[in-house]
């Protein structure tokens, strides 16, 4: 340490190192004293309760539930669900060692061991996840480690005639079409409310998640994009109308998540597919390539960010051209259920 030194007003100042800013410059901390005793004592003072802290014992699963409880009215629901999720669940082998002492060694062996059962991204999540806890103690710190590659995900999607065909008539067919047709997402569709229809034209404002088997009602979008307008096709507006309703502020899906989710499950086995209800944005963003949607409309309808694509303000209008995309897609729809119908007859 530093010895301390006169200064011109006759007291003695000290000077001690305590980390590197931003800018690469070296930060200080100055205590000024009557004496020099006085001020070197403060900066031991200082320097020792430091080290100290430095070295309690402060383990990863203390670090990652103080930085989630830091978080849990800041983020969504859904994002505290995942951080919590990963605490229980992944890389468990490193959960009781000491930020401190957490080398990339025993964060290869935890990724390693989880490596046998969980995807690449699962835990790379996981790992981003424990270093930005520790960064909230000031343990800054890289780790040299490799991930398992990445396994394409491939799958043989049934095509929008298929599904349609599946889910017609079915207690599910309007929360399938709101995703295949309308490009909403589960929580997204399980969060309309009657109120949110006007003059034909479904403002996206609002998510229903399920949480634990619990309901979670967030009145904002994944995204600020994914706010957004959309057309209600008359055949879409026609399911709509036939769902009970006391108030605009009911629910106009109003059947859990387990049960849209366990029906489709069900409907795909019987019919030989495999697919998940998010497959179903899939087969939509398909639809509208399979078209030549422009990707600004494409984006626009489906509430995607993309610094790529969409570079312009998002605005909630209806220029002409946005108007004829959303008729070739409905279009395209209609002359599915045209075909059904005449085969009906």
């Amino acid at each position: 340490m530093a010895t301390a030194k006169k200064t011109a007003a006759g007291t003695w100042r000290i000077q001690v190192f305590v980390g590197v800013g931003p800018d690469g410059k070296k930060i200080k901390k100055s205590f000024t004293a009557p004496t020099k005793r006085e001020a070197e004592k403060l900066a031991r003072d200082f320097v020792d309760k430091k080290e100290e802290a430095k070295h309690r014992i402060i383990t990863v699963k203390s670090a990652l539930k103080e930085y989630i409880e830091a978080k849990r009215f800041v983020l969504s629901p859904s994002t505290i669900h995942g951080y919590e999720t990963i605490l229980h669940s992944r890389l468990q082998s490193i959960m009781d060692v000491d930020i401190y002492v957490l080398d990339s060694f025993m964060m290869q062996k935890a990724i390693n061991e989880d490596a046998k059962t969980k995807k690449s991204t699962t835990i790379r999540e996981a790992k981003n996840l424990i270093v930005t806890a520790m960064r909230m103690f000031d343990v800054k710190t890289e780790f040299n480690v490799t991930f398992p590659a990445e396994q394409p995900n491939l799958k043989d999607l049934p095509t929008a005639e298929q599904v349609f065909r599946m889910i017609r008539g079915t207690d599910i067919e309007l929360p399938c079409l709101l995703a295949m047709w309308l490009s909403l997402r589960i929580s997204e569709v399980r969060g309309l409310q009657f109120g949110d229809i006007r003059d034909g034209i479904l403002t996206v404002q609002r998510s229903r998640l399920s949480i634990g088997n619990k309901d979670v009602v967030r009145n904002v979008n994944k995204t600020f994009k994914s706010t957004r307008r959309l057309v209600v096709p008359p055949y879409i507006m026609s399911l709509i109308n036939k769902v009970p309703r006391a108030s605009s502020s009911d629910f106009i899906i109003q059947v859990s998540y387990q049960v849209i989710h366990g029906h489709l499950k069900k409907l795909c086995e019987e019919n030989g597919y495999h697919m998940t209800f998010h497959d179903l944005r899939h087969l939509n963003a398909s639809v509208m390539l399979m078209l030549g949607i422009p990707d600004k409309y494409a984006m626009e309808r489906g509430g995607w960010s993309t610094n790529s694509t969409l570079k312009a303000v998002y605005q909630h209008t209806f220029a002409e051209e946005r108007k004829k995309v959303d008729e070739r897609i409905d279009g395209f729809f209609e002359d599915l259920l045209k075909g059904m119908e005449a085969e009906d007859v």
